[in-house]
């Protein structure tokens, strides 16, 4: 037999259809359940993966970094948005009801409903002139300030142009958007001052309170009994402010700059955010006085704590959302307001919790102020050795202070009316930046302040300048950003 005949029966055998074996009973359900498992677990897997880059996102981004600013003198005018905000008169009584007295027993504030009615973006309004800015990231911000001609503005009420914009570059470019209707302007009528805890909530005041729930679409009015409120800050899902009383009365149509020079008594509120209820954080931070004088206040938070310098220099610290009481005393007493409402000889920085800073005195040119470190979260304070002004070599030309800022990695940074300076962390001697002398604005800057170790922020005392100011290498040197001019 040749070896083809061998083969044909294999060919044969090869060729025929092959039927498959049925599988035993309950296979196909079986891998159906088993599918099913491996899905789950893989969209399980998907969704732990994307809930940690959530988590590594909010870590990552700086939260809450408000900016304080002098509000502008008005020549008895406050402002509007651009948009079209219906004007509404709001009058203020000094000792009216809802006003904390010293024993903290304020009545709880209720909230005027006057919301703005603009929606959506607008173009920067003309001339407009930032006085205070919030960040709530390293790209996000909002600014308030004054813009257009009192008696000409784009509003029903043409006197009424405080106007609010956003940015979502750092300062690259800016857009209008709708701002507290402040009424009639008359001292203790407006606001100059704005803080955003997050993209939702955020509050414009000095010395009116105004907050908004939807990002700035809209603005409500909160009733404070007549107090004036100087100075406010943002931190978990929380708003803290001092409200001023003892105040002078309105006399004629007068500016609002200036509104806190007179007052002689603070008390802490705070309030849950959008929530509007504004209550006394307890007895020990009620009614705070420096013996009836005209004198001034102010606050300083971290993500879980904060602190406030009092009138007659005691610091008072609490958890956020809990009691606060006095931790020590620092030796250096605010003094009289300055035109926004903070103290002119006492400004205050945080580090972290336990690290704080407090720069006294400097309110003449060529008085450098002097620099108290507390380790222990203000119970104790010093002055290092390494906060020397020895490296800055003439001492004459340094100016007023106006301004005190705190980066996380301990590097400060102090604004003059002549310009910027900064200690470095860990170094030992005060340097002066780029921004001071020929290389600062006229008048100097009225505020500094640091988002990141590197990233910083500063606004020109002369505001019609319309510009913002920044670093990027933790204080060193300094430039001006995208001014907010109209067409940015």
């Amino acid at each position: 037999m040749d070896v083809d005949d061998e083969r044909d029966p294999l060919d044969r055998w090869l060729s025929q259809q092959v039927q498959p074996l049925p599988p035993p009973p309950g296979t196909f359900e079986l891998i159906s359940r088993r599918a099913r498992t491996r899905k789950i677990r893989k969209l399980a897997v998907t969704l732990v993966s994307a809930a940690a880059v959530a988590a590594a996102v909010a870590v990552a981004v700086p939260v809450g970094l408000n900016l304080r600013l002098s509000p502008p003198p008005t020549n008895g005018s406050n402002a509007a948005s651009a948009g079209s905000n219906t004007p509404t008169s709001h009058s203020e009584s000094p000792n009216g009801s809802g006003s904390p007295d010293k024993t903290g027993s304020a009545t709880p504030s209720a909230t005027q409903s006057t919301p703005s009615t603009s929606n959506g973006d607008h173009p920067v309004p003309r001339n407009f002139q930032p006085s205070s800015i919030t960040f709530v990231s390293g790209l996000s911000a909002w600014a308030i300030g004054q813009a257009g001609t009192p008696g000409t503005c784009a509003n029903a009420n043409p006197d009424i142009c405080t106007s609010i914009v956003r940015t979502t570059d750092a300062g690259k470019t800016w857009q209008g958007g709708p701002a507290p209707d402040t009424g009639a302007p008359s001292d203790g009528i407006g606001v100059g001052g704005v803080r955003f805890l997050n993209a939702t909530y955020g509050w414009a005041f000095g010395p009116e309170l105004w907050a908004t729930d939807d990002g700035g679409t809209t603005w409500t009015k909160v009733d404070t009994g007549g107090a004036r409120v100087t100075d406010l800050e943002t931190s978990d899902h929380r708003a803290y402010a001092l409200w001023a009383n003892g105040c002078a009365a309105a006399s004629g149509n007068a500016p609002a700059a200036d509104f806190a020079a007179d007052c002689t008594s603070y008390t802490l509120m705070t309030a849950t955010a959008g929530s509007g209820d504004w209550t006394p954080v307890g007895p020990a931070t009620s009614g705070l006085t420096n013996g009836g004088t005209p004198t001034s206040a102010v606050l300083a938070l971290t993500g879980t704590n904060g602190y406030l310098l009092a009138p007659d220099g005691a610091v008072y610290s609490g958890a956020i959302g809990g009691a606060w009481s006095q931790v020590g005393t620092s030796g250096c007493k605010p003094g009289p307001a300055q035109a926004d409402g903070l103290p002119g000889n006492a400004q205050l920085a945080l580090v972290d919790p336990q690290q704080l800073w407090i720069a006294c005195g400097g309110t003449s040119a060529g008085t450098p102020p002097a620099l108290y470190e507390s380790d222990d979260s203000g119970s104790s304070w010093t002055q290092p050795a390494a906060a020397s002004w020895s490296g800055v070599s003439d001492l004459s030309a340094i100016g007023a202070t106006t301004s005190l800022a705190a980066a996380p990695n301990g590097t400060l940074t102090l604004a003059t009316t002549t310009g910027i300076y900064y200690l470095p962390a860990g170094g030992e001697r005060w340097q002066a930046s780029n921004a001071t002398g020929a290389g600062a604005p006229k008048g100097g800057f009225s505020y500094v302040g640091m988002t990141t170790d590197d990233q910083g922020v500063a606004v020109p005392a002369d505001m019609s300048l319309h510009e913002v100011w920044m670093t990027t290498d933790g204080g060193a040197s300094w430039a001006p950003a995208t001014s907010i001019t109209p067409g940015n």
